[in-house]
């Protein structure tokens, strides 16, 4: 019997243009769309300027660029180092909904977009590819029932290597068991921990890990290109991924597989909607529907309360956050910080926000519950508020916009990538452009 590895890898192979659903090559496209304006976006910020400097410093010379940087060429690696940070730079990037700890734009992307520049491949090609990466890493992530952050693990930079090495192993030409050893080179590439979650600073390095994940997509499909190998039973076997980074009960190795070429795992791509964790989102939105549906502000309630999943309390439940990363992550700043200003302009989580003495001391009093009854997935939360005046409001969300149940017209992906770019007529151009690239004839950004 073949193992996970080798399935994955003939059908990565095998994919055709042709043989995705229109849908399927839609959602893609949102998300490619998407994760060029949130890298944009996330290019002014120190942690990414820094990432840009050490590419231009080691990586200078190449055809590839960094989003951000005008003039700026690196060779392949670098640019996929430094635009998987900026992707991830500001919380803004895609995710997979239900969440397996898998981020589709800034780990596939960034490799696939280096790939491209390198070898003048067609948008038609970088659409394939992308899902081609995506159905691999997302069926390897959902394998793992996200128990590698149970173990402090952060899921991203683990998964994101393997759609990496496969979206860029497709551009460069990989065959189905060179693909199969790129896969197996990327699973002892896989990288990040979660102590930033528990440390009082650091938070930095979050942003790092999918930028690394893209990088080493890069290396693993090259290596592979010329001949390198890696161990075919990476992902089932002992010591192999699910072995070495899951909780045996809580991984299913029959996922890696599930569903291949019939059930399309990209249609699965979640757009957030906020600069914040995505496990905020569903609080953060019950919570502005309220403030909208009974005409309340945050200085008029008394006292918040947010029920969701143990994963809220043993992740980000962090009162005292140090700085604007480690508060976005924290989902009582979020709903704090949505009290007073608008969470769908992401310029509302600055450093300022941080100083906010209103902000400051409604995260501080927020109560954050276990909530299980009726909880239909991870991200369910229900909020309730009280007001001064002794009102009582309250909202259950299961769901959050974005999300394929409800997802982002591409109007209002249009809204989104305007705000997040220049928003200029440049900008509009390089929006249509991406609405088209499967006729692009070169699939590159300037």
């Amino acid at each position: 019997m073949p193992t996970a590895s080798q399935v994955l890898g003939t059908f990565a192979a095998a994919l055709r243009f042709e043989d995705i659903p229109p849908a399927v090559v839609e959602r893609a496209k949102d998300c490619i769309i998407d994760t060029v304006a949130a890298a944009t976006f996330g290019a002014q910020f120190p942690w990414s300027r820094m990432v840009a400097d050490y590419a231009r410093r080691y990586g200078s010379g190449g055809p590839c660029s960094i989003i951000g940087s005008p003039g700026l060429h690196v060779h392949a690696p670098y640019a996929a180092l430094a635009n998987g940070v900026l992707a991830h730079a500001y919380e803004q990037d895609s995710i997979r909904d239900p969440g397996v700890g898998a981020h589709p734009g800034s780990t596939l992307l960034p490799a696939l977009l280096a790939a491209c520049e390198e070898t003048g491949a067609d948008g038609r090609s970088a659409v394939a590819a992308f899902v081609a990466g995506c159905e691999v890493m997302f069926r390897i992530a959902h394998a793992t029932h996200h128990s590698p952050e149970t173990l402090g693990f952060h899921s991203p930079g683990l998964t994101g290597t393997y759609g990496a090495a496969v979206a860029a192993g497709r551009v460069f030409g990989l065959d189905a068991r060179q693909l199969v050893n790129a896969i197996g080179i990327a699973g002892s590439l896989s990288s990040g921990l979660l102590a930033f979650t528990k440390s009082e600073h650091g938070a930095m390095i979050k942003r790092l890990h999918l930028g690394r994940a893209s990088e080493s997509g890069i290396l693993a499909a090259r290596l592979a290109l010329d001949g390198y190998t890696g161990p075919e039973t990476v992902l089932e076997g002992k010591f192999g991924f699910l072995d070495a980074y899951c909780n045996d009960a809580d991984c299913d190795p029959t996922l890696l597989t599930a569903g291949l070429g019939k059930t399309w795992e990209t249609s699965l791509i979640c757009m957030k909607r906020y600069a914040c964790h995505i496990n905020a989102h569903t609080p953060v939105q019950a919570l502005r529907e309220l403030m909208a549906e009974h005409a309340f502000q945050g200085a008029d309630v008394a006292h918040v309360r947010v029920e969701g999943s143990a994963r809220l309390l043993s992740h980000h439940n962090i009162p005292e956050p140090a700085d604007i990363m480690k508060a976005q992550y924290s989902v009582p700043f979020c709903v704090a910080l949505a009290l007073f200003r608008d969470p769908d302009d992401p310029r509302s989580f600055d450093a300022s926000a941080l100083d906010d003495p209103a902000i400051r001391a409604a995260c501080r009093n927020l109560e954050l519950r276990e909530f299980k009854a009726g909880a239909e997935s991870v991200r369910s939360s229900r909020v309730t508020v009280r007001l001064s005046d002794g009102r009582e409001f309250a909202r259950a969300r299961d769901t959050y916009k974005g999300t394929p149940r409800e997802p982002l017209s591409r109007a209002e992906l249009r809204r989104k990538f305007m705000l997040l770019t220049a928003g200029d007529a440049a900008a509009a151009q390089l929006f249509e452009r991406l609405e088209h690239i499967e006729t692009a004839p070169r699939f590159a950004l300037g």
